[in-house]
């Protein structure tokens, strides 16, 4: 038995479960021993304008690109049937493309500002910075898997999808992940690992915000102090 052969039953068949059971788990018990802390916990209040360019390009960018993930999950024969015409095959490739990059864009934005601005740097826990990393490690692989094994909507809806269906009926089948290039798998374990520590960050922000933030006016803030004695 070769190493890939060891480890893949346990990154692609034991480690969803294990990362959804820690991510069902941990945002329950911390809803109900710190439920104010589901939050963002923006520092939008201590820079704006470069936390707008960041947020704003990564925001729009993930969700069309989680959005086309889940449009694969849940409609791969129809996906199939679009591509069949190389048109719209190339346009699909090229718009996930193109959030793609957009996503990668705002997120580095996020990480300079989170390194270069001293208070926001302050207010930036350990627990960021592996979200961070694991965010970076995300959207660089995707990107990668885009450029360096085209027509991912394709081969996602016949060899992901139901790699995926297979997980949720609890019956696992890693025989076509395991095929996979090493790149793929990377993005995939990766995805698992970033669901298992949503409950320890920031992220658990999505489960109870419904994103408002995305079109509405930027925000002001005004701080209000009592006037010194005698004046």
């Amino acid at each position: 038995m070769n190493l890939q052969s060891y480890f893949d039953p346990l990154l692609f068949a034991v480690l969803p479960y294990v990362s959804m059971v820690v991510f069902l788990l941990g945002t329950i018990v911390r809803y109900r021993i710190q439920s104010f802390s589901y939050s963002s916990l923006s520092s939008q209040f201590l820079e704006n304008r470069r936390h707008f360019w960041g947020c704003v390009p990564f925001h729009y960018g993930i969700l069309v690109v989680l959005a086309g993930h889940v449009v694969a999950f849940l409609m791969p024969r129809q996906l199939l049937w679009w591509n069949q015409v190389p048109a719209r095959l190339y346009v699909l490739e090229v718009s996930a493309l193109a959030f793609g990059l957009l996503c990668t864009a705002g997120l580095f934005l996020i990480v300079a500002r989170r390194l270069q601005d001293p208070k926001v740097k302050v207010v930036t826990s350990p627990a960021d910075w592996i979200v961070y990393v694991l965010l970076l490690v995300e959207v660089l692989s995707g990107v990668h898997v885009a450029l360096l094994h085209p027509w991912g909507s394709s081969w996602f809806a016949a060899a992901v999808t139901p790699y995926l269906r297979s997980l949720v009926t609890l019956t696992p089948d890693t025989a076509a992940v395991a095929m996979m290039p090493s790149l793929v798998k990377l993005h995939i374990v990766n995805a698992y690992l970033l669901i298992g520590f949503v409950p320890f960050s920031r992220l658990v922000h999505v489960l109870v915000v419904p994103n408002p933030y995305l079109w509405r006016k930027p925000q002001v803030v005004r701080w209000y102090r009592a006037p010194a004695a005698g004046r």
